[in-house]
């Protein structure tokens, strides 16, 4: 059987916690692109290389209703979601990739 797919809502931010809001199915992949800047943009202009909050679906729809969700939350709603889970704002990527 092959293994399911997953997606996830993911953060990135800097240090200055300025954040961006993104869905992905494969979140490390999606994180190297954000550190390498290989994604143009936003991302790489504001240098959002630390992963900072993450949540895990088995369905796309659960996912892309979650990320959009998550981005029509004031800024304020948007950085208390991510200190109630990573208070001190570490980069969750070695929790996920190891």
């Amino acid at each position: 059987m092959v293994g399911r797919k997953t997606y996830h809502v993911y953060v990135m931010a800097n240090e200055a916690r300025t954040i961006y809001v993104g869905v992905t199915s494969d979140l490390e992949g999606r994180v190297w692109e954000h550190r390498t800047g290989a994604l143009k943009g936003f991302t790489s202009r504001y240098g959002l290389t630390k992963l900072v909050y993450v949540e895990e679906f088995d369905d796309i729809r659960d996912a892309i209703d979650r990320e959009k969700q998550l981005k029509s939350f004031r800024r304020a709603k948007k950085l208390a979601l991510i200190n109630a889970h990573n208070p001190l704002w570490e980069d969750l990527a070695r929790d996920w990739f190891g």
